[in-house]
């Protein structure tokens, strides 16, 4: 039932846009595999290989952790309305920091938000899709406004304080270069 692709084509693009949410998988050599769930308006597909996608500020920061030693990533939807898909997108990506380069070209292409910690550029070397028979049927409400609301009671210096406390290291110990 699955089908592997050199690429994001007009099909998959169309999909991955029409989804509320996305999940993120990573793991680097001896850490425990991390898989998020993300929504909002956080992910472009700029090109038949490249998806990039604003990291929002979180609990934890395993992503930037583990690409810093392997920087294999995939990225997944899943559809919970009529049509019974899953599409994953598999490659390799690097992360961008506003101090770097290329973080105001890349960020332009988002809402701006003031607790983006991390812009990820996947370069995606394969596409698959299967079946998502089992896959639940669920109803889009709206987006949360939790994490609106949390940004509206901090100043900049409180999130990055927030990132120096709790987004240093992943749960298994290690850095995840998040600038403070």
């Amino acid at each position: 039932m699955a089908k592997q692709f050199p690429q994001i084509d007009a099909a998959h693009q169309k999909f991955i846009e029409e989804q509320h949410i996305f999940f993120v998988g990573t793991a680097d050599t001896k850490s425990r595999v991390n898989i998020s769930p993300k929504g909002m308006d956080s992910l472009r597909v700029l090109g038949p290989n490249r998806i990039i996608w604003m990291n929002l500020t979180g609990s934890g920061n395993e992503t930037a952790g583990h690409l810093r030693e392997v920087n294999r990533m995939t990225l997944m939807w899943c559809s919970f309305t009529a049509r019974p898909l899953i599409l994953r997108a598999y490659g390799t990506a690097q992360t961008i920091h506003a101090e770097d380069d290329d973080w105001t070209e890349l960020a332009g292409h988002f809402p701006s938000h003031r607790s983006a910690r991390q812009i990820y550029d996947l370069s995606v070397d394969m596409v698959q899709t299967s079946c998502g028979y089992a896959v639940p049927f669920m109803d889009y409400q709206s987006e949360r406004d939790t994490m609106q609301k949390w940004v509206d009671k901090k100043s900049d210096d409180d999130i990055r304080a927030y990132w120096g406390e709790k987004n240093q290291h992943t749960i298994d110990g290690k850095p995840t270069g998040v600038p403070v």
